[in-house]
């Protein structure tokens, strides 16, 4: 399926199309290891940092731009699925479910089936790598290659085997654990090639690592990309133990602000009155909140990158026209700047399906000004809205968040996804 949003800013109105990436995050663990540290659960739904570990996993996936994921399950699956479904609803997923334990390469086979991109991630729920997918994609898409590992160098360890690379990247050898002083160990985070997988005559239950792996690596179609990325492991108590203030989220502190962070903002009741279970359908009916084009003008001064990302499902659903929608944003970006402010650019989704990528909370809009404004560090930027569906886009994409109690209950905090609140942006402004 491929995406579509528009973007505005004064000398731009195209549409804007991607394909993004599947995922198969196996979350069929017992999590026998951590029974002392924690209560009868999957191992991927151990608590760290106030949220069950695979929401951590889910999360920097989304971050990462896939769209698309394949839950494979096993143990207390029922667990997994009411957790998605609450906190996830409008993630496009799947689930694959073992009846009974196959073993991990069974278990990727079994999701395998349910694919729909030639070229899937296949990921550990317990596990968190912090290397940029696209890279081992853009390796894995060159070399034609049937799987390419993501390899994490490490240092004084025993806890993991060792994988070697020819000059060619090619997967050399594979290295029983034992103590090693230095080395690069797989990090369970694999690019694999659909249909050369499940083109092999695999039992339903075999290894992925043994059976696979370790087996087919000297045909040459195997390669290995290595990336000092961070890594966590949550599979034993001290490393789950680690996690806990690794994880955590890094509080936001208004002074830290400096000029190169970026601003998103939503619209509708945060800049402007919005209508109650309604939408502006024209400039007539858009009206700016007080001191609103003064909290603009402040920001401008701070931020070196200001975009407006709003849901307008109203054009969607045919109760307005993209013509109209771009003459209230034109008149209201208009008035802004004579008002010494700006809006550097502005997203827009139009599509009334909940788990379209580039549709809030998901944060397919959010990625595309990444691209289309490389200096944007989504680390160094605030996603500002007045709902916990925008609050939930910010920590999707890996932003910091505002509330603003504008228009929906006041929100307690400290809260999972929200960092600071006020009572309007022109108080957000000046508490700068």
């Amino acid at each position: 399926m491929r995406d579509k949003i528009n973007s505005t800013d004064s000398n731009l109105s195209s549409s804007i199309r991607r394909t993004g990436g599947e995922a198969i995050i196996l979350a069929g663990g017992l999590g026998t290891r951590l029974r002392e540290v924690v209560s009868d659960l999957p191992k991927c739904m151990a608590p760290v940092a106030g949220q069950p570990f695979l929401k951590h996993v889910i999360r920097y996936l989304l971050s990462q731009g896939i769209e698309k994921f394949i839950f494979s399950l096993g143990y207390k699956h029922e667990i997994i699925e009411e957790f998605l479904n609450d906190q996830f609803p409008t993630v496009n997923y799947q689930v694959s479910i073992e009846q009974d334990p196959l073993g991990t390469g069974g278990a990727i086979q079994l999701a395998c089936k349910r694919a729909t991109e030639t070229d899937i991630i296949v990921v550990n729920g317990d596990t968190i790598f912090k290397s940029n997918s696209e890279d081992a994609f853009a390796m894995h898409i060159q070399n034609k290659a049937e799987c390419t590992l993501l390899l994490k160098p490490m240092q004084n360890f025993d806890r993991y085997g060792a994988v070697e690379l020819d000059d060619d990247y090619t997967v050399k050898n594979f290295r029983e654990k034992q103590f090693f002083q230095t080395g690069d160990i797989n990090a369970g985070v694999y690019v694999l090639n659909v249909e050369s997988f499940l083109d092999k005559d695999f039992p339903e239950k075999f290894s992925f690592e043994k059976d696979y792996l370790e087996k087919f690596y000297t045909t040459k179609k195997i390669y290995g990309l290595i990336r000092d990325a961070y890594f966590i492991d949550i599979g034993i108590p001290a490393d789950f133990n680690k996690a806990q203030e690794e994880l955590r989220q890094i509080p936001l502190h208004l002074e830290n602000i400096t000029a190169g962070w970026t601003v998103f903002l939503d619209p509708d009741g945060v800049i402007n009155y919005e209508k109650e279970d309604d939408y502006i359908l024209s400039w007539d009916e858009f009206e700016f909140y007080p001191g609103v084009t003064d909290a603009i003008r402040l920001l401008s001064k701070k931020f070196n990158t200001i975009i407006m990302v709003s849901n307008q499902r109203g054009i969607g659903r045919g109760l307005m026209s993209e013509e109209d929608l771009l003459d209230i944003q034109q008149k209201m970006k208009t008035r802004i700047e004579e008002d010494g402010g700006r809006i550097d650019k502005i997203y827009y989704c139009i599509a009334t399906d909940s788990k379209h990528f580039f549709r809030k909370p998901n944060p397919g809009m959010a990625l595309q000004a990444t691209k289309d404004f490389p200096a944007i560090d989504l680390s160094k930027t605030i996603m500002i809205g007045n709902k916990l569906s925008d609050m939930q886009f910010g920590r999707n994409a890996g932003t910091y968040t505002v509330y603003l109690e504008t228009t929906h209950p006041r929100q307690m905090l400290p809260h999972p996804d929200i960092d600071l609140t006020f009572d309007s942006l022109l108080d957000f402004a000046k508490a700068l």
